[in-house]
């Protein structure tokens, strides 16, 4: 019987696969991203001052996407660079390398290199731009900064703060206000946007009583009476219909106003709307002016029984 057995696991010992000793299992390689990334635009070489004119020229002629792709990879070193100095507003440094790509290709294609300027200077404020989107929408469920004078008062404040701090003078809202050309209400509003904390609805806390209850269940209820209901309602319909009836009328930059900028869920900035069609932003502006008095006054004539109803008494 024994016999038996020990032959029986010496067969087992041959089909049975060999396993590696510990020191081995323990050797495995690391996978880092960023290094890997790193590696990989390395084969990508730079493109002399001539080379890039030519190509930039070129790709403007013909739409080639290739010369495009040369331009963006041939940059993506400068990419990572900027990303690295935004590594402390935000955790995931390739999170902002990849938005910082979206803004590299996004410069690429609207690059004109008969205004003598470098691919690399132009492309730098796109790739910031981008970035600091990024880091604004995904640095807390809130965001801090819609404009973009606010997102550039919030990656400036606490910098100018420290700077003030180190050349010995207090820095108070005025100062900052001064140093930062805004008004003191934009610091203070700034800073209370800053130190408050993110608050779930769904935490617990405890009443007067001491049961618990949600955050939710304590704040009041923002139901409105049916008549009232059902009369927003309607007015929010009719004002969608005659909306998109105004859109339709419109053509060239001020379709684009309208529809990017007036009434869009994430407008675009007037110097967007400017770059898409070579003008300046004030252009913009003025575009914006004129389409929302000719919104007014088509409101007004198209829904003269909102506009015009008598209170009630």
């Amino acid at each position: 019987m024994k016999k038996k057995q020990t032959s029986q696991n010496k067969s087992i010992q041959k089909r049975s696969p060999s396993i590696a000793p510990a020191a081995d299992r323990r050797a495995t390689v690391s996978y880092d991203p960023l290094d890997a990334f790193l590696n990989e635009i390395k084969q990508y070489p730079l493109l002399e001052p001539e080379q890039e004119k030519e190509l930039a020229e070129k790709y403007q002629e013909t739409g080639d996407v290739s010369m495009a792709a040369t331009l963006v990879t041939s940059n993506l070193r400068l990419v990572v660079k900027i990303a690295f100095e935004y590594r402390r507003a935000y955790r995931n440094i390739m999170d902002l390398i990849q938005e910082g790509n979206v803004g590299l290709m996004h410069a690429v294609k609207k690059f004109d290199p008969a205004q003598g300027v470098k691919l690399s200077s132009y492309a730098a404020w796109w790739i910031r731009a981008y970035i600091l989107r990024f880091v604004l929408s995904n640095w807390r469920l809130v965001k801090l900064g819609t404009t973009q004078a606010q997102r550039k008062l919030f990656f400036n404040l606490n910098k100018e703060r420290q700077r003030l701090t180190a050349m010995g003078i207090e820095p108070t809202t005025d100062v900052l206000a001064e140093r930062l050309h805004v008004k003191p209400r934009e610091i203070t509003e700034m800073e209370r946007r800053m130190q408050s904390e993110d608050v779930s609805l769904d935490v617990e806390i405890g009443d007067a009583s001491g049961r618990m209850v949600t955050r939710g269940e304590l704040l009041p209820s923002g139901d409105e009476p049916q008549d009232e209901t059902l009369s927003a309602a309607i007015f929010n319909d009719d004002l969608a219909f005659h909306l998109r009836s105004f859109g339709q009328g419109l053509t060239g930059k001020e379709a684009v106003v309208f529809q990017d900028r007036l009434i869009s869920d994430s407008p675009k900035t007037l110097q967007e709307i400017g770059d898409q069609f070579s003008v300046s932003r004030e252009r913009i502006r003025q575009i914006e002016k004129r389409v929302m008095s000719d919104l007014r006054e088509y409101l007004e004539n198209q829904m003269d029984g909102y506009f015009n109803a008598e209170p009630e008494v």
